[in-house]
């Protein structure tokens, strides 16, 4: 008779958060076991369970040094793990430079939620002559500029963001909505591509992709 073997730690680890949603015990418990180089071996090696455990973990625990890790996860073929490779993906973005730069950081992205444009492309631009190497702070500023109607102009911070940051679906994906806005659908159809490329999870972008190949292909 075979011996029943008892899960990996980790896998019991991440069961019990499944039962009780408890993010700080899973997080405490996961640090004091596994160092983050063994989590992130976990993430592209380990099994369904282990992946997502590991996924999980890196994101709650890991900054922006994780991001490659992150952004190989948005193409793993378990669902599971892509989508909370994604939710991750988006928090380490933001887990970047020193205290002050990570508030001011936060301040953009506040600005922008309240649609305080202007504000947030001013507060953008002082972080981002501080940290150029700030990839969520040309994002933001993007983000901003678009909501300002100027959209050549964001088109520029989306590329500079994606040239600090190549795993950066969202500013792929700003870059094509400003390519719509200026009449570029061609360019915009491109820009939607690379963004399915380093993320092909994004149903609405691939909803875009094919509706414009359609548009485009009618103009034939």
């Amino acid at each position: 008779m075979n011996k029943r073997t008892n899960p990996p730690l980790l896998h019991r680890i991440y069961r019990a958060y499944l039962v009780d949603q408890n993010t700080t015990a899973f997080s405490d418990n996961v640090a004091r076991r596994y160092a983050i180089g063994t989590l992130e071996r976990l993430a592209e090696c380990g099994d369904r369970m282990g992946r997502r455990a590991a996924v999980l973990a890196i994101s709650l625990l890991r900054d922006y040094r994780s991001n490659a890790v992150l952004g190989r996860a948005l193409h793993d073929h378990d669902r599971g793990v892509r989508m909370l490779a994604e939710n991750g993906i988006r928090s380490v973005w933001c887990r970047v430079g020193d205290p002050p730069q990570r508030k001011s950081l936060q301040t953009v992205i506040e600005f922008n939620g309240a649609r305080r444009f202007e504000s947030a492309a001013r507060r953008a631009t002082k972080l981002i002559a501080h940290a150029p190497w700030l990839a969520e702070a040309w994002n933001q500023r993007a983000l901003a500029l678009f909501g300002l109607r100027q959209y050549a102009e964001s088109i520029r911070d989306c590329n500079q963001a994606l040239e600090i940051n190549p795993y950066h679906f969202g500013a792929a994906t700003g870059m094509a909505q400003c390519q719509l806005q200026l009449g570029n659908r061609q360019a915009a159809l491109e820009c939607f591509r690379r963004a399915l490329t380093l993320n092909p999870n994004l149903e609405g972008v691939r909803a875009q992709v094919h509706y414009l190949q359609r548009a485009l292909k009618g103009q034939q």
